[in-house]
């Protein structure tokens, strides 16, 4: 048999009828290939069997012995029956039970050899196995015998863990020796992998030297090999798709002089950090370059992303290229007008802003002025793309806090004709694991640092009963001239969950707690004109107390607030709980965040708090909070552009996603791909990830 056996339809394994074929089919296990890239999802050792007089309470144990008698007991609930078997070895003998398994009796017969494994349980008969696992010496293929290291898979259907060995180890022994494998010869000598045909034997049915410690925790060389194997293919299909994006050159290249250099620096209001220093010279380098810039800029809140964007701005503008800046909604969309405006006020160069809201005569007036190119810079939501705008010479785009700056918005820009380089903003820190899956064609730039004068805001975990003190520092920093906000998980009282709600907690802080201060309110129920009077007061001072649901996590600056208290902290997700923590700290004088909790409380919440108070960086936040969480709840949805995994885990495997990316990158920039790889990427890559189309 050929490498083509991958390729069989798992219905003609022997023992596979149509009805577990559709079991299979329904877990996403088609073919062969597909069979034997569902790895084990555990390993035991079942090399070591106990003798049963050593059998303890609370062991897990593997014991081989023959059955000395076995029966089926009725029970008085109508049709649940308990089947018994007593295990016997030269030292002695142990009961076992089975609770609505009667078909045992047709297996588990006496004088029959089995492997008996499970946990040892004491009641008041004596020492016994409860529902173990079970393995008749008879009944094993040759060559997958018993007592060494066996596989466990996840039950599918009417397809038992048991079925799926025997199927797999079929399957491998007709495999042939050699089969055809898509890593270049050259990598997989260099990063000494095992070859594809040992990688899959020894992933299922490992050599009895392997340690089960390694085999649980997926690092011996045949898993690591499967697993950088899938992400390697991953990808390349990225590394290929951005290869062939950059094949497109933009109609104008901008060039950097010091007429450009002073330019620039006119509008700095301050000297840039290091790390701001550093993603403008990889933005600027980029824009120097014949192909199109695809960047992303991370940067924690606060990190001044938006004055590294406008500089990127001026050196576009200083060649005659146009600016669009776009931004998720009409506020930010607003607050960045406000911002940039203000910055060029004193340059040559015009800036207006276009949204949703724009009335019709304005808009008309607006499309004229950007399709003339009297428009330098403008402003506005993803309309900007959308809208039969037409330019007169776009050169930069820049996008801020989208997740995903979508293939729609970026082929309305090609269907325009345009190809402009393209900057993408985000304060959400993406951990490195899931930026080389989601943005894995995009070059990434991080800002570490925070502007000069920033004080990292100090964190405090404390619980309900400490609420007093909490109240007395409150009101030292409103003497002293601050602000605080005060944040609330509900909106309106729930008799199912002991909330404290937010409106009720308004009342109570204002009557009770603080008379002589201004207490306001603000919950994302509120018509939008009502929020943004609550948002100018607080601003402006007016107000010294924001009651409020987590509406304040984006975008609001205002530097006089130095003390937040979040109400249920326990109840918040982490990259919540530093989005909201970033309101605060943006003055001059020192911050602090309280985060009061209510037992009981889980584990992940103690470690979300823990992780809080123990760090300020939104980047190792990111990556404990992805620990937590697991990838597919990171972005929320499935449809984020993670990758359908068989065999690697994201978080787990984040040092071979990080080895797979670098070889990708290097194969396709250097030598390009070879007639399968790039057959594969064609053909085979979308259906094997489940993502949209390659290129």
């Amino acid at each position: 048999m050929s490498s083509d056996t991958l390729e069989t339809p798992l219905q003609f394994l022997k023992g596979v009828g149509p009805r577990k074929a559709a079991d299979l089919k329904r877990a996403g296990l088609v073919t062969v290939e597909d069979l034997l890239y569902r790895l084990p999802f555990r390993y035991e050792d079942r090399s070591h069997m106990q003798p049963i007089v050593s059998l303890r309470p609370g062991m897990r144990a593997a014991v081989l012995g023959d059955i000395k008698s076995s029966q089926l007991a009725i029970t008085r609930r109508r049709g649940f029956k308990i089947f018994h078997a007593v295990i016997g070895d030269s030292s002695g003998a142990i009961r076992c039970t089975w609770m609505n398994q009667p078909y045992l009796q047709d297996i588990l017969k006496p004088h029959l050899a089995v492997v008996i494994f499970g946990d040892v349980k004491l009641d008041s008969t004596g020492l016994h196995f409860m529902n173990p696992e079970y393995e008749l010496m008879s009944d094993q293929l040759e060559s997958v015998k018993t007592a060494r290291i066996v596989p466990f898979y996840e039950k599918t259907g009417t397809v038992t863990p048991n079925m799926q060995r025997r199927m797999v180890r079929q399957a491998l022994d007709q495999l042939p020796s050699e089969i055809a494998d898509l890593l270049p010869t050259d990598i997989r000598a260099r990063l000494q992998l095992v070859p594809r045909r040992v990688a899959l034997e020894e992933a299922h049915f490992p050599p009895n030297e392997a340690e089960v410690e390694e085999l649980n925790a997926f690092r011996t060389p045949a898993q690591r090999r499967m697993i950088f194997e899938e992400f390697f293919l991953f990808q390349i299909g990225h590394a290929w798709r951005r290869h062939a994006t950059s094949m497109e050159l933009k109609p104008y290249v901008p060039k950097v002089d010091d007429r450009i250099r002073a330019s620039a620096a006119k509008i700095l209001p301050f000297k840039l950090t290091p790390g701001q220093r550093q993603s403008l010279k990889d933005i600027v380098e980029d824009m120097l370059r014949p192909e199109p810039m695809h960047r992303l800029l991370q940067g924690d809140v606060g990190a001044g992303k938006t004055i590294v964007a406008l500089l990127a701005a001026i050196v576009a503008m200083e060649n005659g290229l146009q600016v669009a800046f776009m931004a998720p909604t009409e506020i930010l969309a607003a607050q960045h007008f406000g911002n940039i405006a203000r910055l060029l006020s004193q340059s040559r160069f015009r800036v207006d802003m276009l949204t949703g809201s724009t009335p019709g005569l304005k808009k008309h007036t607006l499309h004229a002025h950007i399709e003339r190119g009297t428009t330098n810079l403008i402003v506005g939501t993803h309309a900007l793309v959308q809208e039969s705008i037409k330019f007169h010479k776009l050169g930069l785009v820049v996008i801020d806090e989208q997740h995903r700056f979508g293939v729609a918005q970026r082929a309305a820009l090609r269907a325009k004709g345009l190809r402009p380089d393209v900057l993408l903003m985000t304060a959400t820190p993406i951990p490195r694991t899931l930026a080389l899956t989601d943005y894995s064609e995009l070059d990434v730039s991080k800002i570490p640092d925070l502007p000069p004068g920033r004080k990292p805001v100090r964190t405090w975990v404390k619980p309900e009963s400490r609420r007093d003190e909490i109240y007395q520092l409150i009101r030292a920093q409103l003497d002293a001239g601050r602000q605080a906000y005060i944040i609330y998980p509900l909106i309106e009282g729930s008799e199912k969950i002991d909330l404290k709600s937010a409106t009720e907690m308004a009342d109570h802080l204002q009557t009770e707690i603080f008379p002589a201060y201004r207490v306001a309110l603000l919950h994302g129920r509120m018509k939008q004109d009502a929020k943004d009077k609550v948002m100018h007061a607080f601003s402006a001072g007016h107000i010294h107390i924001l009651v409020s649901t987590t509406v304040v996590e984006v975008g609001v600056d205002v530097p006089n607030a130095s003390i937040m208290v979040v109400e249920h902290a326990e109840r918040f997700g982490l990259s919540q709980l530093h989005q909201l923590r970033g309101r605060v700290g943006r003055g001059e004088w020192e911050s602090h965040c309280i985060l009061l909790y209510q037992a009981p409380w889980t584990d992940d919440a103690r470690e979300r708090l823990k992780a809080m108070a123990d760090t300020s960086d939104g980047f190792v936040i990111a990556e404990r909070d992805l620990e937590l969480r697991g990838p597919g709840d990171f972005f929320g949805t499935r449809q984020s552009g993670l990758p359908a995994l068989r065999t690697g885990d994201l978080v787990r495997d984040r040092d071979i996603m990080e080895a797979a990316h670098r070889e990708a990158r290097a194969l396709v920039d250097e030598r390009g791909l070879s007639g399968e790889l790039l057959q594969f990427v064609q053909q085979r890559w979308q259906d094997q990830f489940g993502l949209i189309e390659v290129g």
